[in-house]
């Protein structure tokens, strides 16, 4: 397994499984310990926006460039909003969790890392974001999704790779537990029902080559956190890539959501989330977590009460019955408050580079 040198020099492997606002909170964490892109500054990088230093620092001079290689592997079954209306008329994959990736990795501060994050509000291009009509542009010039996406990343002088679960074009449909089975991802959060079971459509989906390598090279592999089934089993659906993870040495951690959600999750605890994710593992049983990180540390009230209102409450840490599944807890204080509750990303990227730097 590979540890830090006594150069400094960066020395782990990482890829992060997932999709939404949870695989690009990890990924802003986990960019800090890689080193930044070698590219020269362009000239737009030197234009302060607001209060933002124009010239941001490449690395933080106390951290130290822990990940040589940082990859992120982002579910495409967003059928809404921009995303949505992108791939129903150009017949394109959904832009919307990639570009958040994107400019998730980036230079925060850069016009371009924010260029790509504006919504147009007026006109036929309203509820669009520039970085989803880039990201279809580059994908018909270049006629492959993937591709488009790497090229997306280099301009925004991204301290990772970016991979689509799959470059197929696919559907989710779900069984839910009044038996009805719903297609489509919008219409599946939608539901007043809770799901039983998801699917791909087509079944056969592959990754792409280049995921599996990156699988197989990885000195630690991350799943979640992020929506149960639309944001994490989505990605294991795809033909290759539960059984890549379960034949990795990588440190292999399960990022445990902090609350509850909607139909996906409502009265699951954390042991349960991991059940429901292996249920739809194709690995024949084999192990693809060695660890489940998750928080203990109380929450607030006022943002308890908050998310009581929508009938979510804090994920139950039952860490004896996720010890009988063969993973170890590591338990901790890995929230963020504000208005909403977030995943620490410090906190949460030191304790999975300490997982992954001392395993022996």
């Amino acid at each position: 397994m590979s540890s830090s040198t006594q150069t400094g020099k960066p020395s782990l492997r990482v890829v992060a499984i997932g999709g939404g606002t949870g695989l690009s909170t990890l990924l802003r964490g986990l960019k800090l310990y890689v080193a930044a892109p070698t590219a020269a500054r362009r000239t737009t990088d030197a234009i302060p926006l607001g209060n933002a230093d124009p010239h941001p620092d490449s690395h933080p001079a106390d951290l130290p460039c822990l990940i040589r290689d940082l990859a992120a592997i982002v579910t495409v079954t967003d059928d809404g909003g921009s995303s949505g209306r992108l791939r129903e008329e150009l017949n394109m994959l959904p832009p919307g969790d990639i570009r958040n990736c994107m400019v998730a990795l980036s230079e925060d501060e850069l016009l371009l890392a924010r260029l790509f994050q504006y919504r147009f509000h007026h006109g036929g291009l309203e509820g669009h974001s520039f970085g989803n009509l880039f990201l279809a542009a580059l994908s018909d010039i270049t006629g492959d999704f993937a591709q488009a996406v790497q090229m997306s990343s280099q301009i925004l002088a991204a301290r990772g790779r970016i991979y689509p679960a799959t470059n197929t074009d696919v559907t989710l449909t779900a069984l839910m537990d009044d038996g009805s089975i719903v297609h489509g991802e919008t219409s599946i959060t939608a539901s007043p029902h809770r799901i039983l079971e998801l699917k791909l459509v087509p079944a056969d989906a592959k990754p792409l080559p280049a995921t599996l390598e990156a699988i197989a090279n990885a000195d630690l592999i991350t799943l979640g956190p992020g929506s149960l089934y639309t944001s994490l089993v989505t990605n294991l659906l795809v033909r290759g890539i539960p059984e890549a993870i379960a034949a990795s040495r990588a440190t292999r951690v399960y990022v445990a959501n902090l609350m509850t959600q909607a139909n996906e999750s409502l009265g699951l605890t954390a042991s349960q989330h991991i059940e429901k994710i292996l249920q739809h593992c194709a690995t024949n049983g084999s192990r693809i977590f060695d660890y489940a990180l998750i928080n203990t540390a109380p929450i607030s009230p006022t943002l308890l009460e908050k998310y009581a209102r929508g009938d979510q409450a804090p994920i139950v840490p039952d860490l004896d019955r996720i010890r009988a599944l063969g993973v170890e807890p590591i338990s901790g204080d890995f929230a963020q408050e504000g208005s909403l509750l977030r995943h620490d990303p410090d906190r949460v990227t030191q304790a999975l580079l300490a997982l992954a730097l001392n395993r022996p």
